[in-house]
């Protein structure tokens, strides 16, 4: 086991409406993860609103010129709130001296076929004002290796994996974020994951997560998302619509990439539905395609063992695991072993990624792996983010 560092990650997801930060201390490779903090501060009105107006007017590359100069108003304006995170966070446990921070920013734009995914913030800026090491801008070498930029977490899922009783093989990571990704971690070969140090590591995004639903929420009623679900279990699912929006989904090329946007979606075809049929027209449409998206990954690598879904186990993380209706439906359809919420196994599911940040950052700096050939589809283990001293 290597040197532990205590390290902070700071996450921003699509839903735009905050950041997660997490403390935790770790060798960065293969020991045990200790957990000191998870916070979660949400951005005021005007920062939230003003951040999602800049994605809404940005649909390609060009609008990053185009609207340059409000990026990097806002690029400040969310730097300066992610500095006051950090110092809060470094107040309340001012004995732990915090080594590096993991910076993921806001992202605005992810295109792996231009080689682009924007996040707002500033690292340079970022040091200087909290006088520690920065790491950010991880998914740019990834993009310039051949690889899709994301998912970036698949690594630290396996560390999870790994420290967590749970013998039945393969495990599948289920993140529920704006996009849905699943890593899959296994060795067929064995059935003690904790003591077989090569087995297999497998992920990819797999459809859309909350985006959809957010999106119809926040665009026709006054919240921001449908809180437990309970808006789209109220409403009627407008078959005809499902059944040609799933068609539609599945024959786009966006599907035949391994990373996704939440550009690659819309939700113009449930205009003219009720608040409640939208909802539960879009929800059971995103279920839809992760389980379409999820039976697809396995085949794809586990082609010889058809049925091996069915023997998995799942683990759901992310914003979207709290949607009880959505959850419902996927139990009820995805023929798995179990799926669970991963908070059952004592594990925060709020603060995977932000955990999973702080984890890369420690990665970034012993020069380590945090992307790979199965994971993002660069052309071998690489390494990422930029490492900042700014002070």
């Amino acid at each position: 086991m290597g040197k532990n560092y205590t390290a902070m990650g700071l996450m921003s997801g699509t839903s735009m409406d905050g950041v997660d930060a997490s403390t935790i201390i770790s060798d960065g490779d293969k020991g045990k993860i200790a957990s000191i903090k998870n916070q979660y501060f949400e951005y005021d009105k005007d920062l939230y609103q003003k951040i999602t107006n800049l994605r809404d007017k940005i649909t390609n590359s060009k609008d990053l010129k185009s609207f340059k100069n409000d990026i990097n108003l806002i690029e400040k304006e969310i730097t300066l709130f992610h500095a006051e995170v950090v110092n809060e966070m470094v107040q309340l446990h001012p004995k732990f001296d915090i080594d590096l921070i993991g910076f993921h920013g806001q992202t605005i734009f992810h295109n792996a076929n231009e080689k682009l995914s924007v996040q707002l913030g500033d690292g340079k800026l970022l040091s200087q004002l909290t006088k520690k090491k920065v790491v950010y801008n991880f998914r740019h070498n990834d993009l310039k290796n051949s690889g899709q930029g994301a998912p970036l977490t698949p690594i630290f899922h396996k560390n999870l994996v790994r420290n967590i009783d749970l013998n039945l093989l393969p495990i599948v990571v289920i993140n529920i974020g704006g996009i849905s990704n699943a890593t899959s971690v296994s060795n067929l070969n064995s059935s003690d994951l904790k003591n077989d140090k090569d087995y297999e590591l497998f992920a990819e995004d797999i459809g859309p997560g909350n985006c959809l639903i957010d999106e119809w929420i926040r665009k026709s009623s006054k919240y921001r998302y449908d809180k437990d679900g309970l808006i789209a279990k109220s409403g009627k699912v407008n078959e005809l619509i499902l059944n040609q929006a799933i068609d539609n989904f599945l024959h786009l090329d966006s599907f035949k990439n391994i990373s996704l946007d939440i550009k690659d979606f819309d939700i113009s075809f449930v205009r003219g539905l009720s608040l409640e049929d939208g909802a539960a027209t879009l929800t059971h449409l995103s279920a839809k395609l992760i389980e379409e998206g999820l039976i697809n990954f396995m085949f794809k690598n586990y082609s010889l063992k058809k049925n091996i879904l069915s023997h998995s186990s799942c683990l759901v993380s992310g914003g979207g695991r709290k949607n009880k209706y959505l959850i419902n439906i996927l139990k009820k359809n995805l023929d798995v072993k179990e799926l669970i919420l991963i908070d059952e196994h004592g594990i925060d599911g709020d603060f995977i990624e932000s955990q999973a940040f702080a984890y890369l950052a420690i990665r970034s700096h012993l020069g380590l792996p945090i992307s790979f050939p199965t994971t993002t589809g660069c052309k071998e283990p690489i390494t990422g983010g930029e490492i900042i001293k700014n002070f």
